[in-house]
């Protein structure tokens, strides 16, 4: 079986953020995404999800390694002086390339 390596971009930020990042993603060309509900506790303090707007999301990106340095430039650049948000990089092996 022939494995690919690709990039998995994973932010973690404010539920509030989620159709502007959405829309980011797109506009970056993105071909898919996956967003779920995260909880936890960091130098800002605990965030639950008790109220929509004050819970955090965890959105993970599979692509390119190129699509993911402009997309976390672009995530750094435009809502780090503002949101909570963190991003992380790591290599991933995928089975079928064509879906990234």
């Amino acid at each position: 079986m022939e494995r690919h390596v690709r990039r998995l971009l994973t932010v973690i930020t404010e539920a509030s953020l989620e159709r502007s990042l959405v829309s980011d993603l797109k506009e970056f060309g993105a071909r898919g995404y996956t967003i779920t509900d995260a909880r936890g506790q960091g130098h800002r303090g605990k965030r639950a999800l008790e109220w929509e707007h004050s819970g955090n999301i965890r959105l993970e990106v599979i692509c390119d390694a190129a699509l993911a340095d402009r997309l976390a430039a672009h995530l750094r650049e435009r809502y780090y002086d503002h949101y909570a948000m963190i991003l992380f990089v790591q290599d991933v092996e995928v089975l079928r390339p064509e879906k990234f």
